[in-house]
């Protein structure tokens, strides 16, 4: 018998799903302090959570026979997916239950702020008639600026142009031709924020764009802009936003998220012209019973019969071929995630090579660990080994597949190249033994890279005493390097130093690597 915990809440129908399953037994406890749960979670072989459990790496060690994590709905921060991944455990979420639900709290939230609508509310229950007051205005003929056009952001594009605005958008993932396609101005960033009566973000969280409208944005932007944010908290600089509303660059703004939920003490709280609610963007009845059936679903299939959907960790293979592939799997993975960080521009072409013995095995596993490891870097918990192919496709990204039993180096080699609009990234590696995967070129340079951990490139001159100034650098900012390689250019003047460190280098390091006259390029990234 299987046992199941839900340790969030979690529709009706969902729970019922479990208990009318056959070989399935569930338990539902909320509200379990981590104590608690790392108490019990030993007994169950399924965990489903939504937002409220953390599933850690302290209690995944205390999961001896759990095999799978099923998030009802997308973001998976509060889950420590390496160290599942660690353990065998499969990690799912349900990509497309909430996208409807998310893009119309958008546009209600623009809606509301446009015509005062929370002011109005409260001002006539303190039995105010303040009608001059609270003018607003009209939505018609406005410009809209949709910052990422992802499943979310395309339909509250598509939304906002049923309301006769004019709808600008940036993703630098997508090209513009995707975007024009679909009836849509490309722009760039600081074109839409020139430009834009409202701007909208929908992206997720990420190192890049943690931060990304901030006060430099703020002042980029239109007097009297409107700002919305239904995407993830620590987006918009809470603090640039507060100073921005209170000079009345901002006319108003509407979140639904905060870097700190709940927002105690903010004092984003104490404007008039801020709107908010408690992260409601996913809660309704539709998009709650949407992601309670698609994770019970997902679940049962998976303890009954071995199905993985949706998972964010673990491709669809089945368990011999797992076997053969799997450090081919995790090679292509990391390869991809790699490319995604080298990379400048939307993606236009992904070509992929297979060169050597790989005994006739079908590699479209392989291929689509590229493509999830590629996409990951931009949209994060969106994207998993089942929609991979799907989103490629949406964003036209064309994937070719070569094959030659032929290899001069190596018993078996793959090549990804990389097509942007600004340019070519060639990455190439293979496995030595059983398991060891190494990167063994990067463009030009030859080189032998684990990738994993917290990386450095630095393409410099090939001149004596160059590395010993780049470790001078990292040593006297206490920085310690775990792992140093030279890839040299082929018949060229070039080297590229790969660092392994400790910790991540910080910015200010980087910037003083970059400025040696003797450094062409620094390249921070985390695989």
């Amino acid at each position: 018998m299987m046992e199941v915990l839900v340790s969030d809440n979690l529709g009706e129908i969902g729970v019922q799903m479990f208990q009318d399953a056959e070989g399935i037994e569930v338990d539902v406890n909320v509200g379990l302090s981590p104590e608690e749960l790392k108490s019990i979670i030993g007994n169950y072989h399924a965990l489903v959570i939504r937002s409220a459990t953390k599933v850690t790496e302290d209690l995944l060690e205390a999961a001896t026979q759990l095999k799978v994590i099923g998030r009802a709905g997308i973001g998976l921060d509060n889950v420590d997916i390496p160290a599942a991944t660690k353990q065998g455990i499969v990690v799912m979420n349900t990509p497309e239950g909430n996208v409807v639900t998310t893009a119309e709290h958008t546009i209600a939230l623009m809606l509301s702020l446009t015509r005062n609508i929370p002011l109005g509310t409260s001002s006539l229950k303190a039995g105010r008639w303040d009608k001059k007051k609270l003018q607003g205005k009209e939505l018609y003929k406005k410009v809209l600026g949709v910052i990422g056009f992802g499943k979310i952001g395309s339909i509250v594009a598509d939304r906002a142009r049923g309301l006769k605005m004019r709808v600008i958008v940036y993703d630098p993932f997508i090209t513009p031709e995707r975007i024009e396609k679909a009836g849509y101005k490309s722009v760039s960033l600081p074109e839409l924020y020139q430009q834009a009566d409202y701007i909208t973000v929908h992206v997720p969280k990420l190192k890049d764009t943690f931060g990304l409208i901030n006060k430099e944005a703020f002042e980029q932007m239109k007097e009297g802009v409107m700002i919305i944010n239904c995407a993830r908290g620590g987006i918009i600089n809470e603090a640039d936003l507060y100073d921005a509303m209170n000079s009345g660059k901002v006319a108003g703004a509407a979140l639904d998220v905060f870097v700190t939920e709940p927002p105690v003490d903010s004092p984003l709280l104490t404007l008039d012209r801020l709107i908010c609610t408690p992260h409601l963007g996913a809660s309704t009845r539709e998009a709650q019973t949407n992601v309670a059936v698609a994770v019970a679903g997902q679940i049962i299939d998976y303890l009954n019969n071995g199905t993985i959907v949706n998972a964010v960790n673990v491709s669809s293979v089945t368990g011999e071929l797992l076997i053969k592939l799997g450090p081919f799997l995790s090679l292509a993975d990391r390869m991809g995630c790699l490319q995604a960080q080298l990379c400048r521009g939307p993606i236009k072409e992904v070509l992929i090579e297979y060169t050597g013995d790989f005994q006739d095995i079908d590699l479209s596993p392989v291929s689509t660990s590229v493509l999830k490891g590629l996409l990951t870097p931009m949209l994060k918990d969106n994207v998993n080994f089942v929609n991979a192919p799907v989103i490629a496709k949406e964003r036209d990204i064309k994937v070719k597949e070569t094959f030659s039993s032929e290899s001069e180096d190596y018993l078996n080699l793959i090549t990804i190249r990389v097509v942007t609009t600004e340019m070519t990234s060639t990455v190439a590696a293979t496995v030595f033994g059983k398991k060891d995967i190494r990167v063994v070129k990067i463009d030009n340079f030859r080189l032998e890279m684990i990738p994993y951990g917290h990386l450095t490139l630095i393409n410099n001159v090939d001149r004596p005493g160059v590395i010993g100034s780049i470790a001078s650098v990292l040593g006297e900012h206490d920085i310690n390097i775990a792992q140093m390689q030279v890839g040299q250019e082929k018949d060229g003047e070039k080297n590229i130093v790969f660092l392994r460190t400790d910790t991540p280098i910080p910015e200010e390091v980087l910037e003083k690597l970059s400025a040696s006259e003797m450094v062409n390029s620094v390249t921070h990234f985390e695989l």
